[in-house]
């Protein structure tokens, strides 16, 4: 009986940690919209989506992409980054939102504004679409 009142226990204990990612806190169910890229406004359409506890997937400005993400709040830790592999003009700013999402340690959401900043403080600011598309 004593097992029995252990396993329980154990088993409960796993289902009180719940999401502790920014899916939790804001980021779920909708999609965000990449805004400003290191201080200079976003010149091609990226955008960033939470589906999920512990995933992150999007389009950047060629290919969609997909990650997970075990940080919990506020930090961020994305990777590794799996992107479909399309060619198209934009694949130089495709490389650099890339390069930034990678780098981006924290996470802040307010409303409808998303900011992830890395250890340098350059920032990517997102805002929710209007309708969640």
């Amino acid at each position: 009986m004593s097992r029995f009142l252990a396993v329980i226990t154990v088993l409960g204990l796993g289902a009180c940690a719940g999401d502790e990612t920014a899916t939790a806190y804001g980021a779920a169910e909708k999609v965000w919209v990449l805004q400003e890229l290191h201080g200079s406004k976003a010149s091609d359409i990226a955008t960033l989506t939470f589906p999920a506890p512990g995933h992150i997937a999007g389009t950047a400005p060629c290919n969609s992409y997909n990650a997970g993400m075990k940080a919990p709040y506020p930090w961020f830790d994305a990777g590794p980054i799996a992107a479909t592999r399309r060619a198209c003009p934009a694949l130089q700013a495709e490389t650099g939102f890339f390069a930034a999402l990678d780098a981006a340690t924290q996470i802040e959401v307010s409303g409808d504004t998303l900011i992830l900043t890395d250890d340098d403080g350059r920032q990517m600011v997102f805002t929710a679409a209007p309708d969640g598309d």
